[in-house]
């Protein structure tokens, strides 16, 4: 991993932060398309398929008659509960404003944590939780109450629980990493649960009600390969590289530039309660993740 050193770790930062971010406006056009359930599982199942592969050949072994219930629970809230409810967010919200609540998730990941593992809850940690959970306020009453047809209460409630099931899953993939290998816990858990999520749209919605058009096409193939597959490889590249504590910290960038997407690109509105309740949140993860170690950087 050296060319992950210096500049070359920059540019996959950097790189990392754009796909995550840049996702949310795909996902956003790919439901206006397609049905939710639908576009959420054949982008669980691509992205996860390449990501076995990557698993198949360098992931070590899959201990899965061992680990068969750590799979299941991060299928289950990784991607089942997790993609199903973040796709259902950006189908009612705008794709900045679904960002904004769905990273939520480091600041409930840090309570979450100290509550389950015993990781301890530092003054700064505590100062997070606050800011994060005031700033979702800011950005859901401010647009419930004044009326802002990018903003519903159903949409507001699909994100806090899509931040909530991906933080679940986070503090289990956590007590996991001793038992499975990391990229196995993450591409086996997105084929199952995309395979879960995939049955219950062919269950419930119509795969004639989905519009093959290049708008289609072209988002389904980004949130899969680059959103998924890329962002995933990415982080684990960085995290061998010695640099998981950078990304932690600056997680916040995500959602910041999903509202930059959504606005350029999508053409969504800036209202002041997403702005304001947007920069609570980027700090409150800021402090949830922030480290001694990045105090000498």
């Amino acid at each position: 991993m050296v060319f992950l050193k210096g500049r070359g770790a920059i540019v996959a930062f950097c790189a990392l932060i754009v796909l995550w971010g840049s996702s949310f406006a795909f996902v956003k056009v790919g439901v206006e398309h397609s049905p939710p359930l639908l576009f959420a599982g054949f982008r669980s199942l691509l992205g996860g398929a390449v990501m076995l592969v990557v698993a198949w050949l360098w992931g070590g072994r899959l201990r899965f008659l061992s680990s068969w219930r750590e799979y299941a629970l991060l299928a289950l809230f990784n991607v089942a509960l997790f993609m199903t409810f973040q796709t259902l967010a950006v189908m009612l919200l705008s794709s900045g404003v679904a960002a904004v609540l769905v990273y939520l998730q480091p600041i409930l990941v840090g309570f979450l944590a100290w509550a389950t593992l015993g990781e301890p809850l530092s003054f700064y940690k505590l100062g997070g939780l606050a800011l994060g959970f005031t700033g979702i306020l800011v950005v859901s009453l401010g647009g419930l109450a004044g009326g802002a047809a990018e903003i519903t209460a159903a949409g507001v409630g699909a994100g806090a629980f899509a931040a909530l099931f991906w933080a679940v899953g986070t503090v289990l993939f956590k007590r996991a990493q001793e038992k499975v290998s990391p990229l196995w816990s993450v591409a086996l858990p997105f084929v199952a649960g995309g395979a879960v999520v995939t049955v219950l749209g062919l269950a419930s919605e119509s795969v004639g009600a989905i519009e093959p058009t290049t708008g289609y096409a072209v988002s389904l193939a980004y949130s899969s390969f680059a959103g998924i597959a890329a962002a995933w490889l990415l982080w684990f590249a960085l995290v061998a590289a010695g640099e998981a504590s950078r990304v932690a910290a600056y997680i916040f960038a995500v959602p910041v530039t999903a509202v930059v997407v959504g606005i350029v690109f999508l053409g969504e509105p800036l209202r002041a309660s997403v702005v304001f309740g947007g920069a609570l949140v980027a700090v409150g993860v800021y402090l949830v993740n922030r480290s001694p170690a990045l105090k000498s950087r």
